[in-house]
């Protein structure tokens, strides 16, 4: 008999606990060469916006020490054309499918919500809360814990599938943002987006982005990822999932073990676009070596006065 390597992510049972990221990975069929898609435990498609978005211009991508800097500009098909064509090639793909939404209002989010419900080939939405709201002057959805809530409401009240509030790192108090959209009615959270950061050629003495900042992401941002997962988990009652650096089993146990039901792996697919095969692989290789199972494994961080 093999491994039980399912988890509950709210009220959606996933087969394992290896995710991909959304924006790191497509819409999936880009993968489908270098990773089994039905081995995984779901993946997350790029953000979509109720119209297409070009992003922004180049320099979008910047590497740094320990990570990459982007600002692609939330580039994507739009609503329509994702429900059009990339829908009936996301059935044919066989595994979890989580879409992730994002939007300039409250408003914006709630009518994406009401569009993709009545699809069964996706089976879970996130919710990208680190997006300007334009109505209040560009603040983040993520910043403020009552706006995170309103979204919150919003995509709840018109969909029926498990809803996943992704929060941003870029606050003064995760653990408030995260009660806020658990109060809300979020089904489960994930953490963490990306940092805030920006880098400069020295000899033009211009940013590297044209957008001049953009996010951070990659193995550089695993400590502060790893301690919001764990500040998170410890306070609230519905599934974490962990993000933020993982391109190795010894990462994925990390997160598991600080309290994340599950993780999601973004940047490493930019190296090895078949990294999250291998990481379900180790994983279930780890877990048969110490003879420990994964619902053992998770949130079991022990204390260093034990």
């Amino acid at each position: 008999m093999g491994l039980d390597l399912s988890v509950d992510i709210g009220n959606l049972v996933i087969r394992n606990p290896i995710m991909t990221a959304s924006g790191t990975f497509g819409y999936g069929e880009e993968f489908a060469p270098f990773v089994d898609l039905t081995t995984l435990g779901g993946i997350v498609v790029k953000g979509i916006s109720i119209e297409p978005r070009p992003g922004n211009a180049p320099q979008r991508i910047v590497e740094t020490e320990g990570g990459m800097l982007n600002a692609i500009g939330l580039q994507n098909v739009g609503v329509e054309k994702f429900i059009e064509k990339k829908i009936p090639m996301l059935k044919a793909l066989n595994t979890t499918v989580v879409v992730n939404v994002l939007g300039d209002s409250v408003e914006d989010y709630a009518e994406i919500a009401k569009r993709l419900d009545p699809y069964d080939d996706i089976q879970a939405l996130e919710v990208n809360i680190s997006c300007p709201n334009v109505k209040k002057g560009g603040v983040a959805f993520g910043t403020v814990p009552e706006m995170a809530a309103r979204v919150t409401r919003a995509v709840k009240a018109n969909t029926s599938k498990p809803v996943i509030v992704k929060l941003s790192p870029n606050v003064t108090n995760i653990v408030a943002m995260a009660l806020a959209v658990e109060e809300a009615g979020a089904d489960s959270i994930c953490l963490i987006n990306t940092l805030i950061g920006m880098a400069i050629d020295v000899k033009t003495r211009r940013p590297k982005l044209a957008n001049t900042i953009g996010g951070l992401s990659g193995p550089a941002i695993k400590p502060i990822a790893l301690h919001m997962v764990y500040q998170v988990a410890q306070a609230v009652k519905i599934p974490v999932i962990g993000i933020g650096g993982i391109s190795t089993v010894e990462d994925v146990l990390e997160f598991l073990i600080a309290g994340a039901t599950a993780v999601q792996v973004g940047t490493a697919n930019f190296i090895n676009p078949g990294v999250s095969g291998q990481l379900l692989a180790d994983l279930e290789s780890y877990l048969v070596e110490n003879n420990i199972s994964l619902k053992e494994l998770i949130g079991s961080l022990k204390k260093n006065s034990d």
